[in-house]
C-alpha cells in the first residue's frame, strides 16, 4: 500500500531511481570484472607461465598487428619487418626470442644498446623503436622486486616483438641501405629474403654478438669505412643549432638580404643583425664564410654558396646516412683494378687492390649538364681525338650561335658535315629552318685547340661522355671544378694514359713491353691514333658528397641538388 504521507507519484520516482542506480552499478561491475579479467589474463605467477603466456601473446600480437585490430592495433604502422617477423617467429614456435621467464638475454641488452648507437652506422635511433623500447626496459628494471609490470606478459610479448622487428630493419638497413635500386646498381643480392634473417638470428642464438653481425654485413669498401670513421668526431664537434634559412633572391627577393645578414651574424661573420649591412659589408662577410669552407671566394651569395649557408650539422648527417648508402649500392665485391671518379669532389683515382695508384683532379659536368652516374670500362685510348658535340649541345649551343654569326663554327674549329660525309659551307644553311636539331654532324677536328685535349679515354655509355685532357687546362686551379658539359676532364692525363698502357701490355704479354714509347712519339707528331686495349679497365662514376679523411669528415657541394632529392623523398621525417 502507498504510505499515508508520501504522495503516490513520489513512490513510482523513487523505484526509478533505485533501478538505474542498479543498472549504472551492474554496468560499472561487468567493466570492472572484465578489465580485471584483461590484466589477471596476462599476469603470469611462476616464470613458467610466463614463457607459456608469452608465445601465445606474440602470436596473437602479429595476427592483430597485421590486421591492425585489438587493443595492439597502434603496433601495426610501427611494425615495418612484420612479415619476416611472423616467419621467424613460426619457425620458434612464438617463443619469445629476446627474453626467457621474465629475464632480458644478453642479446637483448646488445641490440638496444646497438640501437642507441646506430647513428655511428650513418642510421637513426628511432627507426628501430630505441623511445618504446627503452620504456618497457624501464618498467622492467623498476618492477624487479616483482610488481605487475614485470609479471605481465603482454608487456613481455610487446617488447620481444618490437625488439625483432628492430633487428631485421637494422640488419637489412646496415646490408643494404635505404635507397631505392637504380639501372646502375651493381649488387646482386637487392633483395634478401626470410632465410637470411633467420641465419642471422641463428648466429645469435649460438652466441654471436650484435655488433659482429652488423659488421659482417658491412660495404667492404674503403670509402665507406673512411666516412663511417669519421662520424664520432663529427658528433662529438655536432651542433644542432637552428640557423636561419636564407631562400634564392629569385623566389623570394624580399626575405633574400635580411635572412643572409642574420644567418652571417649567427655565424660570427658579420657583427651584427639589428642594423642593415650596406653591400660591401656582406661582401666581406660572405668572403670570410666562402674562405672557411673552401670555395671560390668572390663575396658573392651564388646557389653554391647559399646551399651550404644553409647546411646544419642536422642537414650534413642526414647526407653522411645518404652517402654510406651510396655505397652499399656497390659490387660487394670491387674489381682488382679500378678507376674511381667522384663526380661531387672533382677528384679521380686509380685503385689498384688496396692501393691509390694514381690520384687526379677532374673536372665534371654543371648542375645543367651533370656528368652521369655509371659504370663502364675503358677499352681504348685515341690520341689528337675528335670531338662530336652531343645533340643536346648542338640544340642548346651551336645552334643558337650559329644563328647570330654562321662564322662561329670556323672561329670554334668545327666542321660541318652532311649525312654523306661531305663538308657543307654554313653560310649556304638556312638556319632559320632549325630550333630543335640539326640535318649535320658538327665536328671540332684535331688540335691543340680542341676541347678534348690530345687525348680521350673511350668507354661505352649511353650518355655520349669519356674522360679526357682538355685545352682548359688553367681551370683545374678553381676550387670550385664543375664546369664541363657532362665528360671528365682529367689533369694527370699522361700519368693515367701511361699507367693504363704499361698495365695492359705486362697482362697481355707477361713482360716489360709497353706501347708509351709509341705513343709518346704520336702525341709529339700530333697523330691520331686508336689504341685499343686487350684488358679493359673497370671505371666507376659516382657522385659521393662527403668522404672520410683522416678521421674527419669533409663535405663536398651538392651541386646537383641530389642529396636534397633524396633527404626529402627517403628522410623526410628525419
Amino acid at each position: 500500500m502507498p504510505s499515508l504521507t508520501t504522495p503516490p507519484d513520489m513512490n513510482i520516482y523513487r523505484v526509478m531511481y533505485r533501478t538505474t542506480c542498479f543498472i549504472i552499478f551492474a554496468g560499472i561491475l561487468f567493466s570492472c570484472e572484465n578489465n580485471s579479467n584483461t590484466t589477471s589474463g596476462t599476469i603470469a605467477e611462476t616464470p613458467k607461465e610466463m614463457q607459456e603466456k608469452a608465445a601465445n601473446l606474440i602470436r596473437d600480437i602479429i595476427e592483430k598487428a597485421e590486421a591492425a585490430e585489438g587493443p595492439l592495433k597502434d603496433l601495426a604502422p610501427a611494425l615495418r619487418q612484420l612479415a619476416v617477423a611472423k616467419a621467424l617467429y613460426r619457425e620458434k614456435n612464438f617463443t619469445p626470442v629476446w627474453s626467457y621467464e621474465e629475464k632480458w638475454l644478453p642479446a637483448a641488452d646488445s641490440l638496444f644498446y646497438s640501437i642507441e648507437k646506430a647513428q655511428l652506422y650513418g642510421l637513426f635511433p628511432e627507426d628501430y623503436h630505441l623511445e618504446q623500447v627503452k620504456e618497457l626496459r624501464n618498467k622492467f628494471a623498476a618492477d624487479s622486486l616483482g610488481k605487475a609490470d614485470r609479471k605481465d606478459a603482454l608487456l613481455w610479448s610487446k617488447a620481444d616483438v618490437l625488439l625483432s622487428d628492430a633487428f631485421v630493419q637494422i640488419v637489412k638497413d646496415v646490408k643494404l641501405g635505404r635507397l631505392p635500386n637504380d639501372s646502375i646498381t651493381l649488387r646482386k643480392d637487392t633483395a634478401i629474403g626470410n632465410d637470411f634473417y633467420k641465419q642471422q638470428f641463428v648466429i645469435l642464438e649460438k652466441g654471436g654478438s650484435i655488433t659482429a653481425i652488423l659488421e659482417s654485413l658491412e660495404p667492404v669498401h674503403s670509402g665507406y669505412h673512411l666516412l663511417k670513421s669519421g662520424i664520432p668526431q663529427f658528433l662529438q664537434n655536432a651542433n644542432y643549432r637552428a640557423y636561419t634559412f636564407v631562400p634564392s633572391p629569385a623566389k623570394n627577393a624580399a626575405g633574400y638580404t635580411s635572412s643572409l645578414q642574420k644567418r652571417l651574424f649567427e655565424g660570427g661573420y658579420i657583427a651584427y643583425d639589428s642594423i642593415r649591412a650596406d653591400s660591401a659589408q656582406l661582401a666581406e662577410a660572405i668572403k670570410k664564410f666562402q674562405k672557411e669552407k673552401g670555395i671560390t671566394v668572390d663575396g658573392r651569395a651564388g646557389e653554391g654558396t647559399l646551399r651550404m649557408l644553409n647546411s646544419s650539422d642536422r642537414e650534413k648527417f642526414i647526407r653522411i646516412a645518404i652517402n654510406l648508402d651510396r655505397y652499399k649500392m656497390l659490387p660487394e665485391k670491387m674489381p682488382s683494378q679500378y678507376i674511381w671518379v667522384n663526380a661531387s669532389a672533382n677528384h679521380l683515382e686509380v685503385i689498384d687492390g688496396d692501393e691509390v695508384k694514381l690520384s687526379s683532379k677532374v673536372i665534371c659536368g654543371k648542375a645543367k649538364t651533370r656528368t652521369p652516374v655509371l659504370s663502364s670500362a675503358i677499352t681504348s685510348i685515341i690520341t689528337y681525338p675528335q670531338w662530336v658535340p652531343p645533340p643536346s649541345i648542338v640544340t642548346k649551343e651551336i645552334l643558337p650561335a650559329v644563328k647570330k654569326n654562321p662564322g662561329y663554327l670556323a672561329r670554334k674549329g668545327f666542321s660541318l658535315v652532311n649525312s654523306k660525309g661531305e663538308e657543307v659551307d654554313p653560310y649556304s644553311v638556312d638556319w632559320s629552318k632549325y630550333s630543335k636539331g640539326i640535318p649535320y654532324k658538327v665536328v671540332q677536328g684535331s688540335g691543340d685547340a680542341n676541347a678534348l685535349g690530345i687525348i680521350k679515354f673511350v668507354f661505352d655509355n649511353k650518355y655520349s661522355v669519356y674522360l679526357h685532357d682538355t685545352n682548359q687546362r688553367y681551370l683545374f686551379a678553381n676550387s670550385m671544378r664543375s664546369l664541363s658539359h657532362g665528360c671528365v676532364r682529367v689533369q694527370e692525363w699522361e700519368k693515367l694514359a701511361w699507367y693504363m698502357l704499361q698495365n695492359d701490355s705486362l697482362k697481355a704479354r707477361g713482360g716489360n713491353y709497353t706501347r708509351i714509347d709509341s705513343v709518346k712519339t704520336w702525341l709529339a707528331n700530333k697523330y691520331k691514333r686508336n689504341i685499343p686495349l686487350k684488358n679493359k679497365l673497370p671505371v666507376f662514376i659516382r657522385y659521393i658528397t662527403c668522404e672520410g679523411k683522416n678521421g674527419t669528415i669533409v663535405f663536398y657541394d651538392d651541386v646537383y641538388a641530389e642529396d636534397k632529392e633524396l633527404r626529402e623523398k627517403f628522410f623526410a621525417s628525419k
